[in-house]
């Protein structure tokens, strides 16, 4: 698993598009490369136009805190924001020609990226995970441990990079108030203690903080349970500003970005019966709790 948060059984069904190199083996993440030189072009225009970070973002659509980001060269561009920027700023297809050439990501594979680049600018995020902790979840040294593990090994310069590359996309929780994210988490993630009993301890103290957030919801899908919307495994949807939904799969080796309405409506079913199966929110922070006060 590349970037550690999703997989699943290899499914027959339409979809958008299908990362993976074939190989037998999980794809390195695309090359180290700097979003500075892009961050740069933006600022100098904004700047030209003679507009503070707080005057620009409403322009553009994205808050302040994405705009900084963006021009210090911490992340990279929503999709549609180069466009806006460049009309906006009357860059003269400066900043939509620098744009072009950001087509990786530093520690993101390159099958993953897509879906990555799509939730920048999500209105919702749906999460349904029964084999590891999700990535926008997850703390330091939970992630780590999952590189740490990988196989084949992994340099410390490729962890590294995966563990900035996860952290960074965290930022979303924070940076995107009005994005709607819900998380329905298997029990069990949390016993089988990866990483050693202080590691789960700091997971559960970070989710339960994440919890309250207005703007996420967590919920534990409990061990017993006689009936289970889930059994096809992972899965993830989310919703464009366009309202169109996409879903995210992954296997081991690839990840299916799914557009198809069918397989969308099936997903959304399968969503929905499980929150309704999952425990409510606060009794799954009561769970979290009663486990935490376990460790």
């Amino acid at each position: 698993m590349t970037h550690g948060s999703d997989s699943m059984d290899s499914m027959d069904s339409p979809v958008y598009g299908t990362f993976g190199n074939g190989s037998g083996r999980s794809p390195e993440p695309e090359p180290q490369y700097s979003l500075k030189m892009f961050g740069e072009v933006v600022k100098t225009f904004r700047k030209r136009a003679r507009l503070t970070q707080e005057q620009f973002a409403p322009l553009v659509g994205y808050s302040p805190e994405t705009v900084a980001s963006v021009e210090q060269g911490r992340r990279l561009p929503p999709p549609d924001f180069a466009e806006r920027a460049d009309s906006i700023l009357d860059a003269f297809g400066v900043i939509l020609a620098a744009a072009k050439h950001l087509t990786r990501r530093k520690g993101l594979a390159s099958w993953f990226r897509q879906w990555a680049e799509l939730e920048l600018s999500a209105l919702s995020l749906y999460t349904y995970e029964c084999r590891l902790i999700p990535g926008l979840l997850q703390t330091a040294a939970y992630a780590r441990t999952l590189f740490a593990d990988q196989l084949p090994p992994l340099a410390d310069e490729q962890i590294e990079a995966q563990l900035a590359a996860r952290l960074d996309r965290q930022r979303l929780l924070h940076e995107r108030p009005n994005t709607a994210f819900s998380f329905i988490l298997e029990e069990h993630l949390f016993l089988r203690d990866l990483g050693g009993k202080e590691v789960t301890r700091e997971l559960l103290d970070h989710i339960l903080d994440l919890s309250e957030l207005r703007n996420v919801d967590i919920q534990i899908m409990p061990l017993l349970r006689h009936h289970h919307a889930g059994l096809h495994g992972p899965m993830r949807l989310l919703e464009t500003p366009d309202h169109q939904w996409f879903g995210y799969l992954e296997g081991q080796e690839h990840g299916q970005l799914v557009s198809d309405p069918k397989v969308i409506s099936a997903l959304q079913m399968r969503c929905a019966s499980m929150r309704s199966q999952a425990l409510s929110l606060d009794d799954s922070k009561s769970l979290m709790r009663q486990m935490r006060g376990a460790r």
